[in-house]
């Protein structure tokens, strides 16, 4: 290989429109996207069921098969978020709902909870707490809930729990 095929970046606006065709095309939505020296093309991609190796099979050719790598050598990996990864994006939390999530908020407040809903930026947790009996002696178990604005976490990640 030409050591002048080296020094090339690679075009990630023609990268961008490749990879958007083939999310379009799978039906699956961006995570993370970013390509670093070396044009080392990093890709995480999911769907709302969660993605399946066909789908990311499929995406990876999307991009692999129409870029030239005599214009510019490239390495390309195509792949879905890991289990215990933040949740990056909007969909995310959509495809989550159901699942236990810690959350960390930027003014350092934590919440875990059960994600029962998302909509308009907003996320619902609910969680069941002991507390005193309003008369008597005891506790009882109540469910508490809490609205957060997705512009105010951290990092939220999905609580894997192992039965």
């Amino acid at each position: 290989m030409s050591p002048l095929l080296l020094g090339h970046m690679i075009d990630s606006h023609k990268v961008q429109k490749l990879l958007y065709a083939a999310l379009e095309e799978q039906k699956a939505f961006l995570v993370d996207f970013q390509i670093s020296p070396g044009n080392v093309i990093q890709v995480l991609v999911d769907t709302l069921e969660g993605i399946s190796l066909e789908g990311i099979t499929a995406i990876s050719r999307g991009i692999e098969h129409n870029l030239d790598r005599e214009e510019a050598d490239f390495e390309l990996q195509v792949s879905s978020p890991g289990v215990g990864s933040p949740l990056q994006v909007r969909e995310q939390y959509l495809q989550n709902i159901g699942r236990d999530l810690k959350v960390k908020m930027e003014d350092g407040s934590k919440h875990e909870g059960e994600l029962i809903a998302f909509e308009d930026d907003q996320l619902s947790l609910q969680w069941s707490e002991r507390v005193p009996k309003e008369v008597g002696k005891g506790k009882v178990t109540v469910k508490k809930d809490v609205k957060l604005n997705l512009q105010e976490i951290k990092e939220a990640r999905v609580q894997v729990r192992f039965n």
